[in-house]
């Protein structure tokens, strides 16, 4: 004799429309699998190894300002004081040789203080410096190249001073925010947003001359923004899972409870009208 062991099945099937793939699983399996980017702020120098230095990258056109002119000067609160920086510096000139486009690489110290391009390491002034300009970037530290992390990397990008008065000085009034990127794998990128406020004015100096400059003067701040790259718990993947289906069962049962009741309660009033 043989016995057919599925008459003893006590469990119940899971639906055939249950069981088959949809694009809605698919889409919260993405969702779960996908990254996200959590952010948080505290107070701490984040980067400890980088000498007290931060990397500055500048490209800005002076289109009406001859190249032999154009000079970038640093100083700030430590002492430092160099005028006509040219290391790993660019003057390409523009309009014919009457303008001038300059892009830089240097470093500052992590203090407050400034960088302006200025003729002020020409060797003979201009009579009308024009320091119109236009500012194709300005940025700090590493170049930062994330999905979902929109931050003012180059706040200044695109700034047009073209319609400004000629012999106007420009000051660019930054607070520089110290900012971390960590991946999935731990690992840590530095790099620096920062807000901005600028100003014009008309600056003489102790001969009366108008000597023009464009200055950005900058301040750190404090605060550390940081971004965390994280992948939700699987766990927390198979709990959603076993709610969603137990759900469906729950819901699904009280259908047919409702259903039977409906169905019983119309049978007694059939047979109430046939007696």
């Amino acid at each position: 004799m043989t016995f057919d062991v599925r008459r003893f099945d006590i469990y119940r099937k899971v639906p055939k429309d249950l069981t088959q793939p949809t694009y809605t699983g698919a889409f919260k399996l993405t969702g779960f699998i996908a990254t996200e980017i959590v952010n948080e702020l505290y107070v701490d120098d984040p980067d400890k190894d980088s000498g007290g230095k931060i990397d500055v990258s500048l490209n800005i056109s002076l289109p009406n300002l001859h190249c032999d002119l154009v000079g970038l000067d640093i100083q700030d609160e430590m002492g430092r004081h160099e005028v006509g920086h040219i290391e790993n510096s660019m003057k390409v000139p523009l309009n014919n040789g009457h303008g001038c486009r300059f892009e830089g690489e240097f470093s500052i110290n992590k203090v407050p203080g400034n960088f302006h391009v200025s003729t002020h390491s020409a060797t003979a002034q201009p009579q009308s410096p024009d320091m119109t300009h236009v500012i194709h970037k300005l940025a700090f530290g590493e170049k930062l190249q994330v999905q979902h992390v929109q931050g003012a990397f180059n706040a200044l990008g695109g700034a047009n001073r073209l319609q400004s008065n000629a012999l106007a000085s420009h000051d660019y009034i930054l607070k520089i925010v110290p900012t971390v990127y960590e991946d999935l794998g731990g690992k840590q990128r530095f790099s620096y947003q920062y807000t901005v406020a600028n100003k014009e004015y008309v600056a003489y100096s102790h001969t009366g001359r108008i000597i023009p400059a464009i200055w950005f003067r900058y301040d750190l701040s404090p605060i550390t923004v940081k971004y965390t790259e994280r992948r939700q718990p699987f766990y927390r993947f198979i709990t959603t899972i076993c709610a969603i289906i137990g759900g469906t069962f729950t819901v699904a049962g009280i259908i047919d409870s409702c259903i039977f009741t409906a169905s019983e309660a119309w049978k007694k009033i059939q047979i109430g009208k046939m007696s």
